[in-house]
């Protein structure tokens, strides 16, 4: 019996979770024991701390960990320490995750979704951002301060080593293997010195992968490219802010920010799997959330922890069916197609297993 960390979150987090779970049972009976977890701005109601000692541990002993999402208004003004954020941080750092893999692919039913010109949208979009999870800003030094002529001023730190760049290319390269061979670099080299030092080591890394042509863009043209030619992208390699922005833009070309889960990885199997979106208080509880997202991270999991590759195709294959039928959330809602609840798409992609 597998072990699977699950942690519902904030917001609409228990509902996606739960609808992701239901699938995961029908996919794969009595394979897995889901034990729940708090994190996030439910643990801080509970236990004060949004990452209590012994969740983290649960994620540590597990076989994989599946997380909904944390967050929300009501604990934007705690301490910067005990935001619902900060657990999210503490679990990637302490599950020893470092790669975060989020597909973005467009389901052909959902080209009206795309907002994008048609003649951009047929050409097709599929790619893959290889996110650096662990380094950068996020886990820089952040410092406020008073300056000498009493003005408050602030700083955030982006650092990163060496090794820390070349495990992150290695792992771009590695799937551009598996897929159409094409790395595209994303930096700000004309101006960031970390990034200078990311460019070097990209370039060291190819070396090793002489069938795989590697592109480099500066983060603000590559934003603009994505919009302009998304069909040229194969494998995006970037660092850790770089890639949230662009994987949230990406999210977009391809119909929703609902529609995309994420793979976080490190030197073994047991992963962190979540879907891309937010916790969205304002949609809480009102059963429009999009599940999508979710169970897709679940599939993930199964392919990417449990080498259960065929069970994460039925899943998938069964979100297509769903979509090929026009059943639509709110979210990827338009003309034409057939609006229902977020619980009705689990029910419908449930069916088709």
């Amino acid at each position: 019996m597998k072990k699977v960390a699950v942690i519902p979150g904030d917001g609409i987090g228990p509902e996606v979770i739960g609808a992701t779970l239901e699938v995961l049972k029908k996919a794969a009976p009595n394979q897995f024991e889901f034990i729940e977890v708090s994190m996030g701005g439910n643990a801080i109601d509970k236990y004060g701390e949004p990452l209590p000692a012994q969740s983290l541990k649960t994620c540590q002993e597990a076989d994989a960990t599946l997380l909904g999402a944390v967050g929300g208004p009501k604990w934007d003004n705690v301490s910067p320490d005990l935001r619902p954020e900060r657990g999210l941080l503490g679990v990637r750092k302490g599950l020893k995750v470092f790669a975060n893999i989020r597909p973005a692919k467009i389901f052909a039913p959902l080209a009206s979704a795309c907002p994008l010109r048609k003649d951009i949208a047929e050409k097709g979009i599929d790619f893959i951002i290889v996110r650096e999870l662990t380094g950068g800003i996020y886990f820089g030094k952040h410092e406020a301060f008073t300056t000498p002529d009493g003005e408050k001023a602030a700083r955030d730190v982006m650092e990163y080593t060496e090794h820390e760049i070349r495990r992150i290319a290695h792992v771009g390269f590695k799937m551009a293997m598996g897929r159409r061979k094409i790395v595209t670099s994303i930096d700000k080299a004309n101006i960031l010195t970390s990034s200078r030092l990311w460019r070097e080591v990209v370039e060291d890394v190819a070396k090793e992968y002489p069938e795989v042509k590697l592109n480099h863009l500066y983060v603000d043209n590559a934003s603009m490219q994505l919009i302009r030619v998304p069909h040229e992208f194969d494998v995006i390699v970037t660092e850790n802010t770089f890639g949230d922005i662009l994987s949230d833009e990406a999210s977009q070309i391809v119909g929703s920010i609902g529609m995309i889960p994420s793979a976080s990885l490190g030197d073994n199997n047991r992963g962190l799997y979540e879907p891309i979106h937010g916790s969205a208080p304002d949609i809480a509880g009102q059963d429009k959330a999009n599940p999508i997202g979710t169970i897709l991270c679940g599939a993930m999991m199964l392919r990417y922890s449990f080498g259960m590759n065929e069970e994460a195709d039925r899943i998938e294959n069964a979100v297509d069916d769903v979509l090929k039928a026009g059943l639509r959330t709110p979210d990827i809602f338009t003309e034409g197609t057939k609006l229902i609840s977020g619980s009705k798409m689990k029910e419908e992609i449930i069916s088709r297993l």
